[in-house]
């Protein structure tokens, strides 16, 4: 299957094209709700249903290849690796990885490509209901609620998160040891905040982790962990946009989303949110 199939033209699916979709079917550490393996095929299947106009422009005609999912049922570590290795190739190829969850444990293998392709940190933009900075959960250290812990605390990145409402002791002791940049759900909703200032010495690279389980559940109920009082889909767009105010886009993945038979209304709006992104890089490239 083929992002965006319906709409491209032969020129805007090759190798030369801006994005590259990464389908990775990733479900070994879920914790709750599963249907994480579906999430990567079905918002695949979605977007042959979105327009190619985004907010006055077409992102797509920067080009959208759309590459060959990820074996998962290898062992953890080796399908991490082989994510890894394809972003990595993708950003010294100059084009940007889009890679589609999945869990997010995957983030883990396409944000150290990413870094070996640049030889340096990149800043991390976490849109999540969760922190995700357990040690470990489960007895997976690899796991969805410890991928940004491994991230801040062993790849040295710096890590902002927005939309978190559900996190344990431990979490909040990560983000003060590790000075992550955090604005959390409640404060974000009430306060109808639309707009975020990095810090001048956040890197101006910058990779985009958007779990859908950001969304409020009304909106992305399609989803392992979905949790009340989450943010709304243009504000968490308008989030991301000013976060990449005079930075750039070297990566992003959309994770976490589990469909519901019977209810493609949410694998649509995972694919159309896949897509804003992909506007919005654009866009921040443009400014």
């Amino acid at each position: 299957m083929i992002f965006l199939d319906s709409e491209l033209t032969h020129a805007e699916r090759g190798p030369d094209a801006l994005f590259h979709v990464i389908p990775m079917p990733l479900e070994k550490t879920v914790s709750y709700g599963s249907g994480t393996t579906n999430g990567p095929a079905a918002l695949i299947a979605a977007s042959d249903q979105l327009e190619r106009l985004w907010r006055g422009s077409e992102p797509c005609a920067k080009g959208i290849c759309t590459t060959p999912p990820i074996d998962c049922s290898q062992p953890l570590d080796e399908a991490l690796a082989a994510l890894s290795a394809r972003v990595e190739g993708v950003v010294r190829a100059g084009s940007v990885p889009v890679t589609l969850g999945g869990e997010h444990s995957l983030t883990w293998g396409a944000v150290t490509g990413v870094q070996r392709a640049l030889g340096r940190p990149v800043g991390i933009v976490q849109i999540d209901a969760h922190a995700d900075l357990r040690r470990a959960y489960q007895g997976f250290r690899h796991s969805h609620a410890s991928v940004m812990q491994l991230l801040v605390e062993e790849e040295a990145c710096p890590l902002a998160q927005y939309g978190v409402r559900a996190l344990c002791q431990e979490e909040a002791d990560c983000r003060t040891r590790n000075k992550v940049i955090f604005i959390d759900a409640e404060e974000l909703v009430t306060g109808n905040i639309h707009e975020i200032t990095l810090p001048d010495d956040f890197p101006e690279d910058v990779y985009i982790s958007f779990d859908v389980d950001g969304l409020d559940a009304q909106i992305m109920p399609a989803t392992g962990t979905p949790v009340p009082g989450g943010l709304g889909y243009y504000q968490s767009l308008a989030l991301v946009r000013s976060s990449l105010k005079g930075r750039r886009c070297v990566g992003l993945d959309v994770v976490e989303l589990a469909p519901i038979e019977g209810w493609d209304v949410w694998d649509f709006t995972a694919a159309q949110l896949t897509y804003a992104l992909m506007g919005i890089v654009v866009d921040a490239a443009r400014a």
